[in-house]
């Protein structure tokens, strides 16, 4: 009986520990979808699978508020404000803003949060890129803030619009809020999940 109860508490932490899970494990458990809950906006496939469920097992609490606010609130309606889900442990930014061209935008990172980004409406390009392929800093790292910015001359750019959401780690510099061909207003969530 002790046996087998030492072993069911390493069966569940061997599952809430993703770290030592599979590959095909992981995919499994992104693709389930069951983390963003009933939210039906499809995760970008630039997402860290194996990042997103070590995050996600760290603070479920967390990830399941975020995902219930973004699914339980029309995001097209909201007021153009900070909304507090947890004090400084989970909060949304809502925005609305004109897409930049390429050379005026900058890459940022983040060290305490990581950031759900969803274009509500609008179109932009997301660039993305290592942190670690940081070329010049334009605005070195304000704690107080927890952003930087630098330029990185890596990376891709991704397309965003509502058809699809975006999760940025520490690991990740991203450069939001580009122009696609021409200048649009875009109204943007970013949901920000401290990291413990």
């Amino acid at each position: 009986m002790i046996v087998s109860s030492i072993f069911g508490i390493f069966a569940c932490n061997g599952k809430k520990d993703p770290s030592t899970w599979s590959s095909e494990k992981t995919d499994k458990w992104f693709e389930k979808g069951e983390w963003h809950k009933e939210w039906t906006v499809k995760p970008d496939n630039s997402i860290n699978r194996l990042n997103m469920a070590k995050a996600y097992y760290k603070n479920p609490g967390r990830w399941n508020k975020a995902f219930e606010f973004l699914n339980n609130n029309d995001l097209s309606k909201l007021e153009l404000k900070r909304y507090d889900l947890d004090g400084i442990n989970l909060f949304v930014m809502v925005s609305e803003y004109s897409t930049k061209n390429p050379e005026d935008a900058n890459f940022e990172a983040h060290r305490n949060y990581i950031d759900i980004q969803y274009v509500v409406s609008g179109n932009e390009l997301i660039g993305l890129a290592p942190v670690t392929s940081k070329d010049s800093t334009i605005l070195e790292y304000d704690g107080t803030k927890d952003i930087e910015f630098f330029t990185s001359k890596s990376g891709k750019m991704l397309q965003a619009n509502n058809s699809g959401f975006f999760v940025f780690f520490p690991e990740d510099a991203h450069k939001p809020g580009v122009k696609v061909e021409t200048n649009d207003v875009v109204r943007k969530v970013v949901v920000k999940v401290k990291i413990d």
